[in-house]
């Protein structure tokens, strides 16, 4: 029956989230939060940004970026944590950067490798728009590379593609993507009746 694998896939991610908490991130978390993101990085970008620029990144340049962060406003990255304590997955949100028709804005959202397609991510993006409602913002975009597969991530959680444009780096240009949430309350009000009705 086609219905099985993703009634046994949702126990699988069930049994997995059952291990991880969300919380806000702390300034002692830069160290991991920059340790993943440069594994992230290398493993998601491989083949899309140059090799010699992934090869260059190192945790030490990026927690100095991060524990900066931390400082200003740690309540906007959130953090997922395995119960034996490794951070598995962080994500940062805050004000749109330039993009008139949304408030917000996710600013990364990284999950490790062993952990992708379990949840995670899901729990951690709904984590950030949780946030960004909190602080007034009623709507939310994400710029994601076009030829990065996390695309399809943000279209199955309801991103709708909003835009393309070019965006700088490293010298160069690289074609993204923008999707978009207009309606962050309703969004995660109609995700908790989903959740509510898959528990009962």
């Amino acid at each position: 029956m086609p219905a099985l694998p993703t009634r046994r896939k949702k126990a699988q991610n069930a049994f997995a989230m059952s291990e991880i908490s969300i919380r806000a991130a702390r300034i002692d978390d830069a160290g991991s939060i920059a340790r993943l993101d440069v594994e992230t990085w290398q493993a998601a970008y491989a083949g899309i940004l140059g090799t010699p620029y992934l090869a260059g990144l190192t945790p030490n340049r990026r927690e100095a970026g991060w524990a900066n962060l931390l400082r200003r406003d740690a309540a906007s990255v959130k953090v997922a944590l395995h119960r034996d304590g490794d951070l598995v997955g962080f994500g940062s949100c805050g004000a749109s950067r330039g993009e008139p028709n949304f408030t917000g804005e996710i600013f990364t959202l990284y999950v490790a490798p062993d952990w992708q397609n379990q949840g995670v991510g899901r729990s951690l993006l709904l984590a950030l728009f949780g946030r960004l409602v909190a602080q007034g913002h009623r709507s939310a975009v994400i710029w994601v590379l076009r030829d990065n597969p996390a695309r399809f991530f943000y279209q199955r959680l309801g991103g709708k593609e909003v835009r393309r444009r070019l965006l700088p780096f490293n010298g160069s240009q690289v074609a993204a993507s923008g999707y978009g949430w207009p309606d962050l309350p309703g969004y995660l009000s109609a995700t908790a009746r989903t959740n509510r009705a898959s528990e009962g």
